[in-house]
């Protein structure tokens, strides 16, 4: 039985145990490492650079590229360095800010999320308030309520998690440090306080959720009700990346964490946890440019303006 002032480090979940998979792994991690890279560090600076785009829709696109890019860089790195030098370690301290900048990162994109859903409703229901709702300084106290809620509910996760006794090894079923598989290390009647802020988070979770669901059903309504045919287009293809975004997030990160026990499997929560902690960050750029003309035409005035 170990305890958790004695543990210096934690064991992660390789992802292959032959030298020919775990360089092959690396070298999968890397390529979509560096796409991630390319696709959000170009969102980020093409919204930076153009002043067309200083507009609400682009300012929290910006700030979700951010959240992409630091979620991405919390896990896969160190996932790669393991794979490529043959190890599973990561220093006690290391876990406890992978866990804290991942929840810190991830939390702070779903509540951006909700906000630019409320961006979509107020610029398709109510077009002549767009102005006034969401003012440059209502922009900003928005984000920055959604950067300070994420960081208050990592420091309250990450606080409780580590707090907690670990009577069953260092050995974390998991490429990367993650709640659920913590607590798997405690102690059996230690984790219901963690327990406890998990369930209101999700509770708060599911009032996000409900105000995108109601905000969707608001736009769709509205869209529906635009006379033209190329009207009703238009207005339903600037919401169709962010709704795609957001199912992604929600589909992948709530089966992952709410799936049954009777299907879980070491195999099966790493490709759940792939697809919720790497996948999104390295396709939301395709997503948000790819029908997104502004966006595109900015970018390739970008490129071309540099080289």
């Amino acid at each position: 039985m170990s305890n958790s002032s004695s543990i210096i480090q934690f064991l992660l979940l390789p992802f292959a145990d032959t030298r020919e998979l775990q360089l092959l792994h690396f070298c999968l991690f890397l390529g979509i490492y560096l796409a991630a890279l390319l696709g959000n560090g170009l969102i980020i600076i093409t919204i930076a650079c153009d002043h067309h785009l200083h507009t609400p829709m682009y300012f929290f696109l910006f700030n979700l590229s951010l959240t992409d890019l630091g979620c991405i860089s919390t896990t896969v790195p160190k996932s790669m360095v393991n794979s490529l030098w043959d190890t599973r370690d990561i220093s006690y301290t290391g876990c406890v800010a992978q866990l804290f900048f991942f929840l810190f990162l991830v939390i702070t994109e779903y509540f951006l999320l909700t906000v630019m859903a409320y961006d979509r409703y107020v610029a398709i229901c109510q077009p002549l308030h767009y102005g006034t709702l969401l003012g440059s300084r209502a922009c900003v106290h928005m984000a920055a309520a959604a950067w300070a809620s994420g960081f208050l509910n990592a420091v309250l996760h990450t606080a409780n998690t580590f707090s907690l006794p670990l009577c069953h090894g260092n050995a974390v079923d998991q490429f990367f440090c993650e709640i659920p598989q913590i607590l798997k290390l405690s102690c059996s009647d230690a984790y219901l306080r963690e327990t406890g802020v998990i369930v209101f988070n999700v509770c708060l979770a599911f009032v996000c959720f409900v105000f995108i669901v109601v905000s969707y059903v608001q736009i769709f309504r509205a869209v529906l009700r635009i006379p033209s045919q190329q009207g009703r287009h238009k207005a339903f293809f600037t919401c169709f990346p962010h709704l795609t975004v957001v199912s992604l997030f929600l589909i992948t990160s709530v089966f992952s964490n709410l799936k049954p026990p009777s299907i879980s499997s070491l195999s099966l929560d790493m490709v759940l946890a792939f697809l919720y902690s790497v996948f999104p960050p390295a396709v939301n750029p395709l997503i948000y440019s790819m029908r997104n003309k502004e966006l595109k035409d900015a970018m390739w005035k970008l490129m071309t303006g540099c080289f």
